[in-house]
């Protein structure tokens, strides 16, 4: 059984572990990243100890994010075709 259920609004972005973050009871913190929430993962863990949450999320808002991987940022509709004569 999950220590608690938590909203993802009541989670902290973490730029440096590109994680979604929530304090820990034993002084760690639970961490959940945006590609597990895209897998539908909703279990975030504490890498400090053996507790885990159930993350609140509506997976809709995680499901159309762009894949920094596989697009490097470029958006096919608006790439230009060339003609060469």
């Amino acid at each position: 059984m999950s220590y608690d259920d938590v909203e993802i609004e009541d989670m902290e972005w973490n730029e440096e572990l590109q994680a979604y973050t929530y304090p820990c009871p034993c002084g760690d913190f639970f961490e959940i990243t945006k590609e597990d929430l895209k897998l539908g993962e909703e279990i975030a863990r504490c890498p400090g100890c053996s507790l885990y949450i159930t993350v609140i999320y509506n997976m809709e808002d995680f499901a159309g994010e762009p894949d920094r991987k596989s697009n490097k940022g470029l958006d096919s509709s608006k790439q230009n075709s060339i003609a060469v004569a």
